[in-house]
This record gives C-alpha cells, sequence and structure tokens, in this order.
C-alpha cells in the first residue's frame, strides 16, 4: 500500500490524492484543474508513510519526533508549520508522533524531545534536539542539505 496526501482544492473542494512521490510539486485539480500548493502543512507520518515518504522525496525532509504532552513539542508546532509553508515545493515537514510511532523513535535514537532530524537524498544529514524559531530552523535545514 502506498502514501498519498489527500488535500482539499483551494477553488472547489474536491478531495485529491497526491503520491509520496509528488508531495514537493506543483499539481491541478482533477475536478476543475485549478493550480494545487505543494505540500505546505506538516504531514503526519506513521512507521510505514515515512520510509515511502523519505525515500520519495525530491527535496529535504525536516522531520519532527514529537509527543502531545511535550511543552517545547508544543511551542515549536506553530514555527513548523509556518516553516512548512515558508519551504513549500523546496522542502516538507513531517511530524512523528513518539508515543504513537515509538519503534520509529527508537530507530533514529531519539532520546528527548522535541527532536528534529534533516534527510536528504532517503538519508539522515542532521540532527538535534530542543525547539527553535523558525529563521533559525530554516537555516539549518539549508545549512545541512548544502553541506
Amino acid at each position: 500500500m502506498s502514501f498519498s496526501l489527500i488535500t482539499a482544492c483551494p477553488a472547489c473542494g474536491q478531495g485529491n490524492r497526491i503520491p509520496s512521490a509528488h508531495l514537493s510539486d506543483s499539481g491541478k485539480c482533477g475536478a476543475c484543474k485549478a493550480a494545487l500548493r505543494p505540500a505546505h502543512e506538516p504531514i503526519a507520518a506513521t512507521t510505514t508513510s515515512f520510509d515511502e515518504i523519505i525515500a520519495a522525496a525530491k527535496v529535504p525532509v525536516l522531520v519532527d519526533f514529537w509527543a502531545d504532552w511535550c511543552g517545547p513539542c508544543k511551542m515549536i508546532g506553530p514555527e513548523l508549520h509556518a516553516l512548512a509553508a515558508e519551504m513549500a515545493g523546496r522542502a516538507l515537514v513531517v511530524k512523528v508522533d513518539t508515543e504513537a510511532e515509538p519503534a520509529l523513535a527508537a530507530r533514529y535514537q531519539v532520546r528527548s524531545i522535541p527532536n528534529l532530524m534533516v534527510f536528504h537524498r532517503g538519508k539522515a544529514v542532521a540532527q538535534r534536539a530542543g525547539a527553535a524559531g523558525r529563521a533559525e530552523l530554516r537555516r539549518w535545514l539549508e545549512g545541512a542539505t548544502t553541506a
């Protein structure tokens, strides 16, 4: 089973299925042909969808390992939403709930949250723990993929 994101057309409201390989691409609504933006919000991932998104991504992926009970995770949430919108088409933002996906957190040795990782071309290239503002996260993301 392959992962697809369902996104509503801003013009007609029709749901459109976006395969993982095209999350960073612009597209057209299947119903009214209006333009669809690349993924511009954080994508909630499970172990299965995570592996597929990372493998198929044409752009860098910033992953936030978080939990609902974590205060700093809640603080960084709006910053990640803003970053996802700002970097649409140039990067993806993925969120992994460590309570729902403990095996995935263990795979990447996540011991404290929020814990952020950057994946580029299917491989982890950077990791950091702790909250940060959007500008700092953007610089870190861009720096991790140019190094």
